[in-house]
């Protein structure tokens, strides 16, 4: 069977992705002046067996203790020991309310040849045997020497592991026949961050991982073509001629090729494998290789052809809109159980209509802006992950499909708005592994987090919105921004005072509602009566339309803020509302309160109020 394969050229990896930044350079940034992160340099060579689908490493990791404090533990992740029957992740998956359909009691049905496992053998420290207890999806490893500030150690290990049925991201032969998605497959050591170690047992959220280089060798059968993160090395040892897209596959020694990959300055490693892969390439703007890898499907093929365009002008628009993509290749690789990012590629179902294929490409693209280039912590604060990415993929699927909506994230509004009003929401503040409800989790990281930002330009503006998203790529990329990180950027930007708005939004359920109450002539002008409902403060956008058809806009703007947005001359500004007056005159001058016909609070839907109904008032 002709295959196309892996092209992805070595290059030279652009300056602002340096792996060798030290502290000093992390303190420089004016946003966190104390700000610091830890370093890893992995090096892995793989053997798989993809007839019993098991797989035997060694790994040396070079880890650098860029924090204040003296380590004498470091932890691991052991990812794969989650598709174990009486597991956490087994066990929450039976015992939620409302599963993920995907998981259900799947693992625990699986044999033992089905299951998942990862283990570690002869870990040593800078050549000293060490004892690591492992417990569950996470590995204990206590020091044989502690690790100082600003110290590095060497640890190396031997591994093997076997590949689940796919669940849940990873595994082998998916419901589309995939034969290998290998996605959280290797030993990885845990983030230690200004709020300590981050070892949290994996029951199926996502993740959190350590800035560094990896130099990765997987060896596999030679008919398997691969595709993931990083850089191929040894095209010419491969031998799928690259350049020459009908030619086989390499000769490989004993039936097996090797394929060398070298990956900067990520945090993660993933790759997709399969002997019936078709690989296209497509040049993408900016000298980025666009690697699309697909069954051979006659079913699919117009689809993932279609795609390579579209995800071209997916790069363009996110390069435009966020920042500059650092890297030289971005891979769309079928695979997993529906779609989900990782450094440099994205694994997702690939027998969809071609507008699901593009819109889930759309999405999981954009996580190499948010979470593989602006590397939050997934596992609490999700929603600046799943949000922020919603909200700049709906409006890329909005620009380049000529969807003509006027506001993009409004059906992140509505599902927000649901959830609100369902009495299950919990704070964003929420660690993604305790919401009660998988609903819950969901809405709040998606939809939530996509109004956080959409609605932040009805408070600030959009231009000025906009250009806080890209002043928080080019000041926090490479790095690990919190929430607050985020609005000390709005700040600086907009001019606006935003801490009441990152706290009731993010860390309280508090909701918006405002009404309009009454209209009044009042020492012979029009007087509309206003009250806040909700303990969530907002500015107001007021429409007043009067009876012969014309509109008049008042804009009264939240004295918390200690700012107003830029708005048109012909509207009329207010004076400030304090958020703690639960109600407020605003006076319509020039006006009689028999010329109105009706007002508005926010006309354009821009404000998450939760009741829309007290919004419109007819005298």
């Amino acid at each position: 069977m002709k295959k196309l394969f892996l092209m992805i050229t070595a290059g030279v990896f652009i300056a602002s992705c340096s792996s060798t930044q030290d502290t000093k350079k992390f303190q420089a940034n004016s946003d966190a002046p104390y700000y610091w992160q830890q370093q890893v340099k992995y090096d892995m060579d793989v053997q798989m067996d993809v007839d019993r689908y098991q797989y035997d490493g060694k790994q040396k990791l070079v880890y650098t203790n860029n924090s204040p404090e003296t380590l004498d533990r470091v932890y691991y992740h052991l990812f794969f020991n989650a598709f174990q029957p009486g597991s956490q992740m087994d066990v929450r998956s039976r015992t939620i309310q409302d599963p993920d359909r995907r998981v259900g009691s799947r693992i625990e049905a699986l044999l033992p040849n089905e299951q998942g496992y990862l283990h570690v053998n002869n870990m040593t420290q800078d050549g000293k045997r060490l004892s690591p207890i492992e417990e569950g999806t996470i590995l204990i490893v206590p020091l044989s020497q502690p690790l100082k500030p600003g110290q590095s150690t060497s640890f190396e290990l031997d591994f093997n592991g076997q590949v689940p049925v796919q669940i849940r991201r990873s595994g082998r032969n998916n419901a589309e026949g995939v034969a290998l998605s290998m996605t959280q497959w290797y030993p990885k050591i845990a983030e230690f961050d200004k709020d300590g170690w981050n070892a949290s047992p994996y029951i199926g959220r996502e993740f959190h991982g350590v800035w560094g280089d990896f130099d990765v060798k997987l060896t596999l059968d030679k008919e398997y073509t691969v595709g993931g993160t990083g850089y191929l090395q040894n095209p010419n040892e491969i031998g799928h001629g690259y350049d020459k897209p009908n030619s086989g596959p390499g000769k490989g020694e004993n039936g097996m090729l090797t394929w060398h990959f070298k990956a900067p300055m990520v945090h993660d490693f993933a790759w997709g494998a399969d002997p019936d892969f078709i690989h296209d390439i497509y040049k993408g703007v900016n000298n980025v290789d666009l690697h699309f890898f697909y069954k051979d499907n006659a079913a699919i093929k117009d689809n993932w052809k279609k795609l390579q365009p579209a995800t071209n002008q997916m790069l363009e628009f996110y390069n435009k809109n966020v920042g500059l993509y650092p890297y030289k290749q971005y891979s769309v690789i079928q695979g997993g159980d529906g779609g989900m990012e990782y450094a440099m590629c994205t694994l997702i179902t690939g027998e969809r209509s071609f507008g699901s294929l593009a819109g889930v490409t759309a999405h999981e693209f954009a996580h190499s802006w948010f979470n593989h280039i602006l590397a939050t912590n997934e596992a609490k604060h999700e929603w600046m992950d799943e949000g922020f990415t919603s909200y700049i993929s709906d409006e890329a699927m909005n620009s380049i499909f000529n969807e003509n909506k006027e506001n993009p994230s409004a059906g992140s509004y509505s599902g927000y708005i649901r959830l609100a009003t369902s009495g299950i929401e919990q704070p964003q503040t929420t660690h993604a592994d305790r919401y009660a409800l998988n609903a819950a989790y969901g809405t709040s990281a998606y939809s939530k987090g996509a109004v956080f930002l959409a609605q932040l330009g009805y408070i600030v503006g959009d231009d000025v919105r906009d250009q806080i998203i890209k002043e928080y790529y080019n000041t926090w990329k490479f790095k690990h921004p919190a929430p607050n990180d985020f609005k000390r950027v709005a700040e600086r930007v907009s001019g606006f005072e935003l801490d009441w708005y990152l706290t009731d939004w993010t860390m309280t359920t508090n909701t918006i509602d405002y009404a309009i109450d009454d209209l009044n002539m009042e020492n012979g002008m029009a007087v509309v009566s206003l009250s806040r409902k909700g303990l969530m403060p907002m500015p107001l956008d007021i429409q007043v339309t009067m009876k012969d058809g014309s509109t008049k806009m008042y804009y009264v703007p939240l004295e918390l803020m200690y700012n107003q947005k830029k708005v048109p001359a012909s509207w009329t500004v207010a004076q400030d509302w304090p958020w703690a007056f639960p109600t407020y005159d605003l006076a319509l001058k020039g006006f009689d309160a028999n010329d109105v016909d009706s007002i508005t609070i926010d006309p354009k839907n821009r404000m998450a109020d939760v009741n829309k109904e007290n919004n419109l008032f007819t005298p």
